[in-house]
């Protein structure tokens, strides 16, 4: 079933609800666009209070992972698959069997992978009814596995680039609030204590931050209280719309650079960021290693190859702070302009290839 149901600036090319066996709907897979190449993102396992909240959130997360994988530079257009995940006990093998007749059914079209609320294993399964599937686990040398390393790795290169253009100081002069101790928060805190930093840690699962604290030797904030601990760079690292104009005002940090997607509420929010000259690293730019090490998985490509696309990260970031100040604009909307036009671009050379074909 394909329902078309545009948001913001640019649409969605399809959207694809899914049905369980008994006709009842379990999630939705969207393809934002194929103009670089299949559409690519991981698929999300959360609960949702309805199917429009669902749907919503999965063209949201589609459109940033058309953005996140042209500024990355791969052959993927933007994807996202989002599932309910039910109440109670279920059978989790059905559901990601089912997800993954899905995906095979639209032929290539899209390419799957982790994401919040999914793990290799899940993968795993899919992987038993369709090949549009990465994420699985790694063969030595090769890309594949956890993403979540990769994810925090980028991030934390663009962090070091924020805060340097930002404060002019390296990672082991400022301290970091990080909201959420998940798969990437954990990688990224760890990254962060060997760097030197001083943490912060929040999480909504208490026992969770303080685990991860007694490991990294960070400070337990409470999970309504971090936004405003007293620290140069917030790290968003757990759901979205985090940053809008009631949390924006409590910030205490001059650095937001984060693990977590859509994390601006509407795009004006980048403005108030602006106006208060908080330096935002956009976050589809800055937590693209996992989508990197998906794609080169898919590809066949290696894992030194994975962190040499990961490490560059810093440099575009860099560039993407530079433009911004050269055109006295918030860094959002930077981002999203060389997004649009990476994919315009290619767009309009394969519409003249098609013209010289006929």
């Amino acid at each position: 079933m394909t329902q078309f149901h545009p948001i913001g600036d640019t649409p969605p090319e399809e959207i694809h609800l899914i049905e369980d066996a008994k006709g009842a709907f379990i999630g939705a897979i969207v393809l934002h666009s194929t103009v670089l190449g299949p559409a690519a993102g991981g698929c999300r396992l959360w609960n949702y209070d309805n199917r429009e909240a669902l749907t919503i959130d999965a063209i949201r997360l589609a459109r940033g992972m058309s953005y996140k994988n042209a500024m990355a530079g791969l052959p993927f257009g933007g994807g996202k698959a989002v599932l309910q995940c039910p109440d109670g006990d279920f059978d989790r093998a059905a559901l990601f069997e089912r997800f993954a007749e899905a995906v095979e059914a639209l032929g290539g079209a899209y390419v799957t992978a982790e994401d919040v609320g999914t793990a290799v294993t899940d993968m795993e399964r899919v992987r038993t009814r369709t090949n549009h599937v990465a994420g699985l686990h790694a063969v030595d040398g090769m890309a594949g596995g956890d993403p979540s390393p990769w994810t925090a790795l980028g991030v934390l290169e663009a962090m070091r680039v924020a805060v340097q253009a930002r404060l002019g100081k390296d990672l082991a002069d400022v301290a970091v609030a990080v909201q959420g101790a998940g798969n990437v928060g954990g990688h990224l805190c760890r990254m962060l204590a060997a760097e030197g930093a001083r943490l912060m840690v929040a999480d909504a699962d208490e026992r969770r931050a303080q685990a991860l604290a007694a490991e990294t030797g960070a400070r337990v904030f409470p999970a309504a209280s971090i936004l405003e601990a007293d620290a140069e760079v917030f790290a968003p690292c757990a759901l979205g719309a985090v940053l809008d104009r009631n949390s924006i005002p409590r910030l205490r940090a001059s650095v937001i650079a984060g693990a977590a997607n859509n994390q601006l509420a509407t795009a004006e929010d980048g403005a108030l960021l602006h106006a208060r000259d908080i330096l935002y690293a956009p976050d589809y730019v800055a937590n693209a290693g996992g989508i990197i090490n998906v794609a080169a998985e898919y590809l066949g490509e290696t894992a030194g190859e994975v962190e040499g696309r990961v490490r560059a990260i810093g440099p575009r970031m860099r560039a993407l702070f530079e433009r911004a100040v050269r055109e006295k604009l918030p860094t959002n909307i930077v981002a999203d302009r060389m997004a649009r036009h990476i994919i315009a671009n290619a767009a309009g050379a394969k519409h003249a290839d098609l013209v010289k074909a006929a």
